[in-house]
């Protein structure tokens, strides 16, 4: 079976540096009938189990660790028991929201790294990490599909906001020209808010 991507959007809210905001987040589900892997795990299980829609979730993929992105994820690995994949930098974003040593805290299963690759549905997911959002950020390049999921990394108009706490302007700007950039130009940009935009349209914006 082919793979291919299912998308919804759940709201709720995101909250760093004594600040909360209302936020619209979309949820990517890649796979094909049987199985799937789902990226990022915002605000809402029963929403994203329905676009998961009964298949075996074989992998939770966070793109970075702020808990609008990360907020569900043990809920969710209850829920299917899949694993949780974080970049091990995020850790302390991860630790604002799950906790860190203390008796109870939640944590990831599997370290994300450079270059490790998944396959669902015969397609392969490459790991690219591209920090400057938060420290781990990572996006995930699938060539089969023609498309790129870029967590907040990367927008329509350009580079993911870096005024809070473990975010660089300049270094997120060097992730994208260095390795988001080195993509073909028609490459499908799924943000994790927002419309999606290509590679080459994004070029001009950074």
């Amino acid at each position: 079976m082919t793979a291919r991507v299912d998308h919804a959007v759940v709201s709720g809210t995101f909250s760093l540096d004594g600040e909360t905001h209302q936020v619209d987040n979309n949820v990517w589900v890649i796979g094909d009938d049987e199985q799937c892997l789902v990226i990022d795990a915002p605000h809402d299980v029963d929403a994203i189990l329905q676009v998961v829609a009964g298949r075996t979730v074989k992998a939770i993929v966070c793109t970075h660790a702020h808990d609008d992105h990360v907020r569900v994820a043990p809920a969710l690995r209850v829920a299917t028991g899949a694993p949780i994949l974080l970049h091990p930098d995020d850790r302390p974003l991860w630790e604002l929201t799950h906790g860190g040593d203390e008796p109870g805290a939640e944590l990831w299963d599997v370290d994300l790294s450079e270059g490790l690759t998944l396959t669902i549905g015969g397609a392969a997911v490459q790991v690219i990490h591209t920090p400057g959002h938060a420290p781990g950020a990572v996006c995930l390049y699938v060539h089969d599909l023609g498309c790129v999921f870029t967590g907040d990394t990367l927008f329509e108009g350009g580079p993911g906001a870096t005024g809070r706490s473990y975010s660089d302007a300049d270094l997120i700007k060097d992730s994208i020209r260095a390795r988001l950039f080195e993509l073909p130009d028609d490459t499908v940009v799924h943000t994790g808010h927002g419309p999606d935009t290509t590679i080459g349209a994004e070029k001009a914006n950074v």
